[in-house]
């Protein structure tokens, strides 16, 4: 069943989704070699708090398995739902957050690929591509298209540079409960399922491996590894389906005023310094 947004729920969404994009920035303040997962986790659940709002992801239950903690946080292999622990973070790691918040009975839920200090040419180019297969996913999100155009998007730009488009996974529907219909593959046919109409909110959210497109499960029953140990990014924004070009309800701005994205790096790298 899929519910179409009005505008006042649009801007509940929004509002949701702002604070989202805060959080993370406070997260992008603490994100250096050294800061332990856990330690993140805290900061981020104490600034959701203190702003009327309860954190998406605590608490949350599937098949008898209830996550603990407030933020998503995978680093390096783990694809998604990385439970926060003692891990200290260390130069050249990726670390994929992802984050959710109720405010004002509406969810907001994106996720973003922070770079650890200095990265690996390999894993800046996987993020740079992830991004991209994001916005090419989100410029299909348009009345009249269908779902598959968004999947097709995001699998066509990200095997033909040869890395693995998770199919396990999906994005998903958005609004007063944190997961609604539709399911958005990152992979798909374009012109098939079910067709795009004004006011749909959902997260746009491809998950991509530098290798394959494999994936195992941890024993915890929430960490998702890519099969072959390689990194794994992950870019989720949440949108709304409009008449001629889809709006993005969330930002990476708050994110990019705090750190520099890791998948401009190497455009950074190759310019010459005076």
């Amino acid at each position: 069943m899929v519910h179409l947004k009005s505008e006042r729920e649009i801007e509940r969404l929004r509002e949701s989704a702002d604070l989202v994009g805060r959080t993370l920035a406070e997260v992008a303040r603490h994100v250096q070699p050294g800061a332990t997962l856990k330690e993140i986790d805290a900061v981020a659940e104490e600034f959701i708090r203190t702003h009327d709002a309860e954190p998406a992801f605590k608490g949350y239950e599937v098949g008898g398995n209830v996550f603990p903690n407030t933020l998503c946080m995978s680093v390096n292999d783990v694809v998604v739902h990385g439970i926060p622990t003692d891990y200290a973070l260390q130069e050249g790691d990726l670390l994929s957050v992802d984050c959710g918040a109720k405010l004002n009975g509406y969810f907001g839920d994106y996720a973003y690929t922070f770079a650890v200090g200095d990265i690996s040419d390999e894993d800046a180019a996987l993020c740079r591509t992830t991004y991209e297969a994001l916005h090419k996913g989100i410029e299909q999100a348009v009345d009249g298209r269908r779902i598959g155009d968004i999947s097709h998007a995001v699998q066509s730009h990200c095997e033909a540079q040869g890395y693995g488009v998770v199919r396990d996974l999906v994005g998903h529907g958005i609004g007063q409960s944190l997961h609604e219909d539709p399911q958005v593959p990152n992979f798909g046919e374009a012109g098939t399922g079910r067709r795009l109409k004004p006011g749909l909110t959902m997260c746009i959210e491809p998950m991509i491996n530098r290798g394959t497109s494999e994936i195992t499960t941890d024993a915890d029953g929430w960490t998702v590894r890519a099969a072959d140990g390689l990194p794994s990014a992950h870019y989720e924004h949440m949108v709304v389906v409009r008449e001629e070009e889809a709006e993005i309800l969330s930002t990476f701005d708050y994110i990019e005023d705090v750190t520099h994205p890791p998948y401009e790096r190497n455009a950074l790298k190759e310019t010459p310094t005076r």
